[in-house]
């Protein structure tokens, strides 16, 4: 039996869920031979009808907002558009990442019929800090030791797959991106130390609630998978601390 989904926030209007990784928000393209998705197992879990306003990739974990209503899906959908919802991600990349940084790198879509390069290259923005680090005594690449930062990222624009491609032409390509990552580096976290899935998880939403204005500011605890990876790296100090559905949330 599947485990119930757990809710960060729920009202009225909207409810907020931690996404697992590797499911499918809804039905897509991208769903071919899929039959489990998010809003599907919420809808089942709550008994009603809800209302996607905006996406998580598949292989990215943590939260994402749904509304209960039309009118609530609508002005959600317009606030996520016009840049208004704050947005906090963690990421683990290869190497030593920079300690803050702005990345300014236009992104052409990446699916489509016309080739990539005809695409129109279209304004990107993500704030990136380096929260902690580690050096392990591992060769995995060229070199005999092997280091690894923890990544704070935060958004701007809502391009597709913009953090891991931001982070990736960066340098620092985010550990388990299959895509954008290295094969070398996602296989060593994978068969060595139990983390066979995309680093990244959005584990903070910050937004003024479509009906009562009151500043909604939620925050995601990790999957099980990155916390042991935090604990055994030193970094238990940035976990994201878990908040109870019906208390206000604070993102840290």
């Amino acid at each position: 039996m599947t485990a119930p989904l757990s809710l960060l926030h729920q009202d009225d209007h909207l409810v907020a869920v931690h996404k697992p990784a590797g499911l499918l928000v809804h039905r897509s393209a991208l769903a071919r031979g899929e039959r489990e998705f998010l809003l599907q197992r919420l809808r089942d879990q709550l008994g009603c009808r809800v209302y996607p306003v905006h996406r998580l990739d598949r292989p990215t974990s943590g939260a994402i907002v749904f509304a209960l209503d039309p009118e609530t899906a609508a002005s959600l959908q317009a606030a996520f558009a016009a840049r208004r919802v704050e947005k906090r991600y963690l990421a683990v990349v290869r190497g030593l990442g920079p300690q803050h940084e702005r990345l300014d790198y236009p992104l052409r879509a990446e699916e489509g019929r016309r080739p990539k390069a005809e695409m129109p290259a279209m304004t990107a923005m993500t704030e990136v800090r380096r929260l902690d680090s580690v050096e392990l005594p591992v060769q995995v690449d060229r070199y005999p030791q092997s280091r690894y930062s923890l990544m704070e990222a935060r958004p701007q624009t809502g391009r597709r797959h913009q953090i891991r491609r931001h982070l990736s032409r960066r340098g620092y390509p985010i550990i388990g991106d299959a895509k954008h990552g290295k094969g070398n580096h996602n296989r060593f976290f994978a068969e060595h130390l139990e983390c066979p899935r995309l680093l990244l998880a959005a584990v903070g939403l910050a937004f003024d609630h479509p009906v009562s204005g009151r500043r909604l500011d939620l925050c995601c605890p990790l999957d099980a998978c990155m916390t042991r990876l935090f604990e055994r790296f030193g970094w238990s100090g940035h976990l994201p601390a878990p908040r109870h559905p019906d208390r206000p949330s604070v993102m840290p």
